[in-house]
This record gives C-alpha cells, structure tokens and sequence, in this order.
C-alpha cells in the first residue's frame, strides 16, 4: 500500500486550542479509519513543523480527500509528499534505461 508522510503547522486557530491537539489526533485516527487510511505515526515535533505523520492509504486520492478532510477542521495546514520504501525505489531504480 503506497505510503504518505505528512508535514503539518498548527494554524492559529490550531495553537490557540493547542491543548485539545492529543484528542484532535484521536478524531484522526478515527476519520482515517472510516476512510481506508491507515495511521503509521502521528509525531509532535520541534523545527520547522509542528508534526510528522506516517499514513497509508489505497491510492492517491484517497489521501488528498483525507487530507481536505483534515484541512476543513482549519486547525493545521499541511504537506503531504509521497514516500518510497527501498524496495520500491530499487524496482523503479530498474526501470532506468541503461
């Protein structure tokens, strides 16, 4: 299953009810479920992003609908970039002309 990192930083909204953000990754979780995603990690983090999260999902739209899903709520802004396993890579690696 392709797999998707997410960057997040809290809006203003988002930092303004910063101490609701371990039950707003809960709902989440739950929304991910409902909607064919799977939740590898969901991090807090110092830097340039508030957040880093580990998801999977069937396809690419299915992520970009999760994505406005969580975007609507209006308390993150995000990056979502597409991600590769080493053997994923290695078998596009192998489609390279020689």
């Amino acid at each position: 299953m392709p797999s998707y990192t997410v960057l997040a930083n809290f809006t203003d909204q988002g930092i303004r009810n910063i101490k609701e953000t371990t039950h707003r990754a809960e709902a989440v979780e739950a929304m991910a479920r409902k909607m064919h995603v799977t939740v590898k990690s969901i991090q807090w983090t110092l830097g340039a992003y508030d957040l880093v999260c580990q998801f999977e999902a069937p396809d690419d739209e299915t992520i970009t609908a999760f994505g406005l899903a969580i975007g609507v709520q209006g308390n993150v802004r995000t990056q979502t970039l597409r991600t590769f396993s080493r053997d994923e890579t290695n078998a596009i690696l192998a489609r390279l002309p020689k």
